[in-house]
């Protein structure tokens, strides 16, 4: 019987969880005035004729508050992977000290700041956008079972579950841009 038709709404969660994952490994990147080694997550070094990420080309570590070092295998790559740091955006000047590239973090101005949490909101929005797309497909999901024989009942329940889980998921987002736009703004 029609009856029996469901919509995996835990495939639309998995999906945006990924959205929400995504958004948290942006955010890491973006620089607070302290050193982290995820900061360098996003950078992408030219190696081997590939694009492969700084933490296979050499150690990251962070040996003060305020300094990242690379420390680079192969030496061939030292350059490489300096120009993709200068090239990266995130307004880190590199110093090289022969196989090691050490990164100072200067302290951020407050136009800076500003200017970073103009970038979090941005990734904020990326997020909601996609957490909105699979909503979409769930609401597709329903039209499509609906046009198969599920009764009306089901159909407005289904469509209150997905919009449930997308509230919560935007809400999610939502704090996440707060607190990091905090964590920015913090002198």
């Amino acid at each position: 019987m029609a009856d029996d038709i469901e919509i995996d709404t835990g495939d639309l969660e998995r999906r945006m969880d990924g959205a929400i994952a995504s958004l948290r490994t942006e955010f890491a990147s973006l620089r607070t005035g302290r050193a982290s080694a995820s900061m360098l997550e996003p950078v992408m070094v030219d190696a081997y004729g590939q694009n492969t990420p700084i933490n296979q080309v050499g150690t990251v570590n962070v040996p003060e508050p305020r300094m990242v070092t690379v420390n680079v295998w192969d030496k061939g790559l030292v350059g490489k992977v300096e120009k993709a740091i200068r090239e990266s955006g995130l307004g880190i000047n590199p110093q090289l000290n022969g196989t090691i590239i050490m990164l100072p973090i200067p302290e951020l101005n407050e136009e800076r700041r500003k200017e970073l949490t103009k970038v979090a909101s941005q990734y904020a929005e990326h997020a909601r956008v996609a957490i909105r797309n699979v909503r979409r497909d769930g609401m597709d999901q329903i039209k499509k079972a609906k046009a198969d024989g599920m009764s009306e009942d089901d159909q407005k329940f289904w469509e209150t579950e997905v919009q449930e889980l997308t509230d919560k998921f935007i809400a999610n987002v939502d704090e996440a841009l707060e607190s990091k736009q905090s964590e920015i703004m913090q002198v």
